[in-house]
């Protein structure tokens, strides 16, 4: 594979591909003590390997309990329902989902140590390359700054008031920052690097940062300023897309699901992505944590599924237009036929997997632990033991169907694969630029262009209805059905002022209506309460004390 002689190279050059801090400490350490000035980086090619160690801190970003699942598990489209002995993990998963946010959840101390340990990874290598008397470093130095902007940009959405480090060799605890400051170190640090970046799109550059993967972390800055910072940027957003647009070496896959196939280092969208592999780059689970058990025989998996991930049926159900399809009002679980029948109307229904399910043979597949179904509707599965994923949900604790909710099926899952998949994981794609024009436009009064922006983007999508006007409303709908689970929505949520709206299980279940309002302490989430223990100086986000 292409993606091996590059962006692999760089992994693997100096025994760094592991992913995981607990296996890759003794075999960094090892290495390290070992290079030095006199007898490494003394040739561009013994850079790229040194910054193996930085970019192999992305690889946290597709398993379970981080950065990812609690920016998806916190919005309306994903959950991970309690199915009877499985998955109530201490209440952790309901907290996110139902907004009940406690510093002592270990999700949010894993994102923390993602996210600080990138930034670590890169002030060490920073540090490193700024002590050498050698011109080619100023590049790289370049290079690593984008990347730990990237990671700061991710800490500073998520927790808001971070601790901000740039010295490698600093040795006081440090003290937490407020939103804007750690805004304006951002935007700084971008401001300054962007320049220095390479253009290229080529082998020599994939899944590092280039010029246009930092103008998207600066534009994403620009689209939520007025999140952050109290003062919209909608016009320098616009600018930064359109530079991007026109500019970049991008175009739109005629087909979206190509974008997310195995071998997708072909794609002329993805601007910024993680190289996974399922030998070199291990990390990428998703067939694992959306799977059910029985799944296993589908694809001929080395190792069984653990029955978690699930879409929100209202989610999944914003893809069906109901004018084609009147009969989606019927009863919940009756919706799956009516919602497979849309298949050739929204080509983005490929991000789930619904409907009966295979052996790789042909067989149908049985789920033998399957829930008896009574005439309520909300006590075991309507369809029995043939394995049928259907969109309905019936609850999210504590008897939530094994078979319930349409999977996550964006990425293309491998025939005898194992528990790691070896897609390159999307962190930037061109559809995300074009949508994000398009919202700073319409911000801006623009709507006749945002509407042509839209439409361009559903016109990819598949037999789709051109939108006649544009809304908050269809806007931010159309930004669901693109992004799905590309760690966009809860921030595109907070941004249309939506996230505190009640969305499943707390809407047509008989439970209270939890809701709470644009502002709320909840639109951040509480610092971990170890980091507060092991950090004195750091304080705790408001409303979590």
């Amino acid at each position: 594979m292409k993606k091996l002689l590059n962006i692999k190279t760089i992994l693997i050059g100096l025994g760094l591909s592991c992913l995981t801090t607990t296996s890759c400490v003794d075999l960094e350490e090892q290495v390290y003590s070992q290079v030095t000035a006199d007898n490494f980086f003394r040739t561009n090619e013994e850079f790229i390997s040194a910054l193996g160690a930085a970019y192999s801190s992305l690889g946290g970003l597709g398993n379970h309990s981080g950065l990812w699942s609690i920016n998806e598990l916190a919005s309306d489209e994903i959950v991970i329902s309690t199915k009877g002995g499985d998955w109530f993990d201490g209440g952790v998963l309901l907290q996110l989902h139902q907004h009940e946010f406690l510093p002592d959840n270990p999700f949010f101390q894993n994102s923390w140590n993602f996210l600080f340990g990138g930034i670590n990874t890169c002030n060490r290598l920073i540090f490193s390359f700024q002590s050498l008397d050698n011109p080619n470093s100023a590049a790289f130095i370049g290079e690593l700054r984008a990347l730990r902007a990237l990671f700061y940009y991710w800490a500073m959405d998520a927790f808001g008031n971070i601790p901000l480090v740039t010295d490698f060799t600093a040795l006081e605890s440090p003290g937490t920052k407020t939103r804007k400051e750690a805004y304006d170190f951002i935007l700084s640090e971008l401001n300054e690097v962007i320049p220095l970046l390479p253009t290229a799109k080529d082998g020599t550059t994939y899944g590092r940062m280039t010029k246009w993967a930092a103008l998207t972390i600066r534009m994403k800055l620009y689209l939520n300023a007025e999140v952050y910072t109290g003062t919209p940027q909608w016009a320098l957003a616009a600018a930064d897309a359109e530079e991007i647009i026109n500019s970049g070496p991008y175009s739109l896959m005629p087909s979206y699901k190509d974008n997310f196939l195995i071998n997708n280092s072909g794609s002329t969208e993805n601007i910024f992505v993680y190289p996974y592999d399922k030998v070199f780059a291990g990390g990428f689970n998703w067939v694992m944590m959306t799977l059910h058990i029985a799944s296993q025989s589908t694809y001929n998996l080395t190792q069984q599924p653990w029955n978690g991930y699930q879409t929100v049926e209202e989610f999944y159900n914003s893809y069906i237009d109901p004018s084609k399809n009147p009969g989606v009002q019927g009863p919940v679980w009756k919706g799956l036929a009516l919602s497979q029948s849309v298949g050739t109307i929204d080509g983005r229904l490929s991000n789930f997997l619904v409907g009966p399910q295979f052996r790789s043979d042909g067989s149908r597949l049985v789920d033998p632990g399957v829930e008896p179904f009574d005439a309520t509707g909300r006590n075991g599965d309507p369809d029995g033991p043939p394995l049928t994923f259907m969109p309905y949900l019936n609850e999210i604790w504590p008897q939530g169907l094994r078979q319930a909710g349409a999977r996550i099926g964006k990425y293309e899952f491998e025939m005898g694969g194992t528990n790691n998949m070896s897609n390159d994981f999307v962190i930037f794609r061109l559809s995300d630029v074009i949508l994000s024009l398009a919202e700073a436009r319409f911000r801006l009064g623009n709507t006749s262009q945002a509407l042509a922006l839209v439409n361009q983007i559903r016109a990819r999508a598949g037999n789709l209805d051109p939108f006649t006007t544009l809304t908050e409303e269809n806007l931010l709908a159309e930004r669901g059905r693109e992004m799905f689970v590309e760690m966009t929505r809860r921030q595109d949520l907070i941004r249309f002022k939506k996230y505190g709206q009640a969305w499943w299980p707390f809407q047509g279940m008989n439970r209270p209506k939890r809701v709470h309002q644009p502002g709320s302490h909840l639109e951040l989430f509480p610092i971990p309460e170890p980091q507060l223990l092991a950090n004195p100086r750091l304080k705790q986000n408001p409303g979590y004390n």
